[in-house]
């Protein structure tokens, strides 16, 4: 599959790699994108690895009570973080379709991927 090349993103790129729920790195690396555009900065996110689970529709707390990711997602629009890129390998290979996704997010590749992390001042990975 041939993916579109990754448009010059911005400011900040955060990488958010681990799943919604086991530990907090997913959401705080949504907090740390919020912060970012709240201070002004052109955020994007790349889901990559098992944060590919974030986007997926119906997320609900997890087994010990923590809290979702999907009010956070719903606030992205609001704070201007439009840039969603997602790893459409590690989508698939975890056995769900862009169709099962909260919000829309560009596939990357393995070049693309280098190609965003390029065309960012300053790179989180969470």
């Amino acid at each position: 599959m041939q993916y579109p090349t990754v448009p010059p993103a911005g400011d900040v790129l955060v990488i958010l790699r681990h799943s919604p729920h086991g530990s907090s790195w997913l959401r705080e690396g949504l907090d740390a994108a919020l912060v970012a555009a709240a201070f002004g900065q052109a955020v994007s996110l790349l889901f990559q690895s098992e944060g590919v689970l974030a986007l997926v529709k119906g997320q609900g707390p997890g087994p010990l009570g923590q809290k979702g990711t999907s009010a956070t997602l719903d606030m992205l629009a609001m704070y201007d973080i439009e840039s969603l890129f997602l790893d459409a390998v590690a989508l698939a290979r975890l056995g769900f379709s862009s169709d099962e996704l909260q919000l829309t997010a560009r596939p990357v590749d393995q070049a693309a991927t280098a190609e965003l992390i390029a065309g960012h001042r300053l790179v989180l990975t969470f």
